[in-house]
């Protein structure tokens, strides 16, 4: 059965290919011939965010503490890496 995802999911995915669009983008302007390894820097990079707004929230006790949420940032943030290096 196709479980519905919710609107909130989606807003961190949208939220994951705004970051990944920007970060790749920057990173191959800046270092352009480092494609492998900036995407690798940019990869952890987008994790690092993601995860660490989620054990912030928990550590903080503000808002909701959800893994899905950094899941959701970070297959956003890959497909915006892909973007970029797809129109590149």
């Amino acid at each position: 059965m196709v479980k519905q995802i919710r609107r909130d999911k989606w807003k961190h995915f949208i939220v994951g290919v705004a970051m990944g669009l920007l970060l790749e983008a920057l990173l191959l302007w800046l270092v352009p011939e480092w494609r492998i390894i900036g995407s690798a820097i940019v990869f952890f990079i987008i994790i690092v965010i993601s995860y660490g707004f989620e054990v912030t929230s928990l550590i903080i006790k503000r808002g909701h503490h959800d893994i899905l949420d950094a899941v959701a940032s970070i297959a956003g943030g890959v497909v915006g890496m892909a973007i970029i290096l797809l129109v590149r």
